[in-house]
């Protein structure tokens, strides 16, 4: 069976809302982290097949398939196509997928993958707000469709609302979640000072590290907030920060990595994706992680390190219980919380943080997955070498 290699993985900082990335256009974002990528691997971009970039939101500086932007706006050779990818929060995780098939299938032997995210200039949602309304519809992609209302009802289709049922159902106190939220912060803080950062970013202008860390938050102010939702258990501080940021990796066939003389760091062991409750939208890594796991013959006692995107504590904290998995391999450099959620890019930032931490420690195996919107979550199990 053919393999394909993650031959190197780079991000710009993350960028806090309205912060040092704020007003950088996402296609040049994206271009930085590409050009990065070129340079570190010394591949000729002319024999790259494909440029495969996650973004959520194309509507303005995002529209127009910003993966083949990004790369034209990095100079690189015309001749190189580009596709872009909405599977919502797992978009760049998909995109590494994507890339991955197109290698393991035999059809192509270089593509890059990543994403992009500008949320700064383009808020959540914006998008369908703004095709919606000059056309007189109502809001929302589900409102209106009688064969969502026959199998739904009327039912609240929103992340919020998922995230407290996910809190209810696993009985997730807001003392839980702020206690998780403290640690994702306490840990990015750390990472960001022993410099285990350093490796895998590339700074853009005066951004030179991750903007989201706060070293002043505490139980204390978390519990001064008000919840999102009246009456619930969330609050801004155990939600993931809005985010401005990009990431890329080079995905190679042996046959590239032979020809081009390239060095490969890790490979893709397995990949796959399913789906759960819309409704509740964010518990699907659960039945998610538990189906790769069987198919790749394996159990978390094989698994070194885990990436679990922190869209809400809750999240996080019901795939620890259902799991078992051992917190002191989760989200080490802490998470979305803490570092922040360009959604479009964040699964390739999971994906290029995953491998640099296996090398730092020495891990064998990682695993990464992810909520998303519609109720799925993707899984990726990569092997360093």
């Amino acid at each position: 069976m053919a393999d394909a290699y993650i031959v190197d993985a780079v991000r710009t900082p993350v960028g806090r809302r309205k912060g040092g990335l704020g007003g950088v256009h996402p296609a040049d974002l994206g271009a930085h982290v590409l050009s990065e990528l070129v340079e570190r691997t010394g591949v000729d971009p002319a024999a790259v097949e494909d440029v495969v970039l996650g973004c959520l939101d194309a509507v303005g500086p995002q529209a127009g398939d910003i993966a083949r932007t990004a790369w034209l706006a990095a100079g690189l050779p015309e001749e190189v196509p580009g596709t872009t990818v909405d599977r919502q929060c797992g978009s760049s995780q998909q995109a590494v997928h994507f890339a991955a098939q197109g290698v393991l299938s035999g059809t192509q032997d270089l593509v890059v993958a990543g994403g992009t995210q500008n949320m700064t200039m383009i808020p959540i949602a914006f998008a369908s707000r703004q095709a919606a309304e000059p056309l007189g519809l109502t809001e929302g992609p589900f409102a209106g469709s009688e064969g969502w209302r026959a199998r739904y009802g009327d039912q609240p289709v929103n992340q919020f609302h998922g995230a407290e049922l996910i809190a209810e159902k696993w009985g997730i106190t807001r003392d839980d979640q702020e206690a998780f939220a403290l640690r994702s912060h306490q840990r990015a803080v750390r990472a960001v000072d022993e410099g285990r950062f350093d490796r895998e970013t590339v700074a853009y202008g005066d951004v030179t590290t991750d903007e989201g860390p706060r070293r002043d938050t505490s139980l204390e102010k978390m519990a001064n907030l008000d919840p999102v939702v009246a009456g619930g258990t969330i609050t801004a501080a155990c939600s993931s920060q809005v985010s401005d940021g990009a990431a890329a990796l080079l995905i190679a066939s042996e046959r590239a990595v032979r020809e081009h003389g390239l060095t490969p760091r890790a490979r893709i062991h397995h990949l796959s994706v399913r789906g759960e409750d819309p409704i509740r939208m964010l518990s699907a890594p659960i039945p998610a992680t538990a189906y790769a796991l069987k198919k790749a013959a394996m159990s978390l006692d094989d698994i070194d390190l885990v990436e679990i995107n922190e869209a809400f504590a809750p999240v996080v904290l019901a795939w620890l219980k259902e799991t078992g998995a051992d917190p002191e391999r989760v989200n080490v450099n802490g998470g979305a919380i803490a570092l922040g959620h360009p959604l479009g890019a964040t699964g390739a930032r999971l994906m290029t943080t995953l491998l640099h931490e296996l090398e730092r420690t020495g891990g064998r195996f990682g695993l990464q997955t992810m909520c998303e919107g519609g109720g799925q979550a993707n899984v990726t199990i990569i092997e360093r070498l």
